[in-house]
């Protein structure tokens, strides 16, 4: 699947009225169908360490619009298996590296597709190598590491605990055996990136930010510690925060004076859906938005208004029209 922007951009068609926008969803549908076929671009080969990322993005996309078969499933099991190491994780394309985060969408786009049977031909165990291959990646204070070189962030620690979750190897879905991540301490760490402004960074003491605030949140969600860590008034603060990225085009931005971006109506949406604060936000505003930066012809969604579409946006526009409530978009988990 191709991660090239365009050829389409965002926009509303010539003549129509705020009112008359609509989902097209044949459009985004077809859209993500074509990707495939632009393996003759040079961006398809430049973006190829971003493969697996965009089938989970696209097979996601067409999922919350209905079409969940719409790619070729033999297609997407070979590909996704094709990636997988010996060690139990999955690298971004054949050849590459294993990574945490590749792990974590190859176990999702599995679970969507129901390939864990595949999974077993291939790789005896493999549920179990996978689960091993993300907690050998802990380190002594709870973070995680994204491969064997090191490098630590908030992402890594939450792609390790929802795809621990998915496997059914979370500590609490086996209380009868050794817990093989050390939970405890990775929401330790979590809890020290919260900053006084009630918001989220990568590090202890970085600055908030809305990718960040869900990757935190979600995973004090999936250890089942957010309510008892932030409490009422910790999710009033969070809130807060969370609802002043909306600007006054209805877009949401990831930190203070920054431009405003489709993808953060999925970032900050989820994470006010998770601390039952979605309603701060106007979600008819947000809603405009969203539908201003898909093409209406060509299918797609784009960052913002009159940029190029590319799936990412899509299926994070898509994903945010599902947290409003959109009519005809599938409901999604917002962890």
């Amino acid at each position: 699947m191709s991660l090239a922007a365009g050829p389409g951009r965002g926009h509303v068609a010539q003549g129509q009225l705020p009112e008359e926008l609509k989902l097209v969803v044949d459009k985004h549908v077809a859209y993500i169908q074509s990707l495939d076929t632009r393996r003759d671009e040079l961006e398809y080969h430049l973006t190829e360490h971003l493969r697996i990322g965009g089938i989970y993005w696209g097979l996601t996309a067409l999922h919350l619009l209905g079409q969940p078969d719409a790619l070729p499933r033999d297609g997407l099991v070979e590909y996704v298996l094709s990636c997988l190491h010996e060690s139990g994780g999955f690298g971004a394309a054949p050849g590459h590296d294993a990574h945490i985060l590749y792990t974590g969408y190859s176990v999702q786009i599995l679970t969507m597709i129901d390939g864990f049977d595949a999974l077993e031909e291939k790789m005896q165990g493999g549920k179990e190598k996978i689960a091993k291959f993300i907690a050998n990646l802990q380190q002594p204070d709870g973070r995680f590491a994204g491969d064997e070189w090191g490098e630590t962030d908030t992402r890594f620690l939450f792609s390790a605990l929802y795809t621990l979750s998915l496997l059914g190897y979370m500590p609490h879905q086996r209380p009868d055996e050794p817990p093989i991540v050390d939970v405890p301490a990775a929401t330790a760490h979590i809890k020290a990136c919260h900053n006084f402004d009630g918001g989220f960074g990568v590090a202890p003491g970085a600055e908030s930010h809305s990718g960040q605030v869900f990757t935190c949140v979600g995973a004090l969600t999936v250890a089942g510690e957010l309510d008892s860590y932030l409490g009422e008034e910790g999710k009033d603060r969070l809130g807060a925060w969370l609802s002043e990225r909306q600007l006054g085009s209805g877009g949401l931005n990831g930190r203070p004076e920054k431009l405003v971006d489709v993808c953060y109506s999925w970032w900050v949406g989820a994470s006010l859906a998770m601390i039952d604060r979605l309603h701060w936000l106007d979600k008819e505003k947000l809603t405009a938005f969203i539908l201003q930066c898909q093409d209406p012809e060509e299918g797609g969604i784009a960052d913002r208004p009159e940029d190029m579409v590319d799936v990412f946006h899509t299926v994070f526009g898509v994903a945010g029209l599902s947290l409003v409530g959109y009519p005809g978009v599938g409901e999604v988990d917002p962890a």
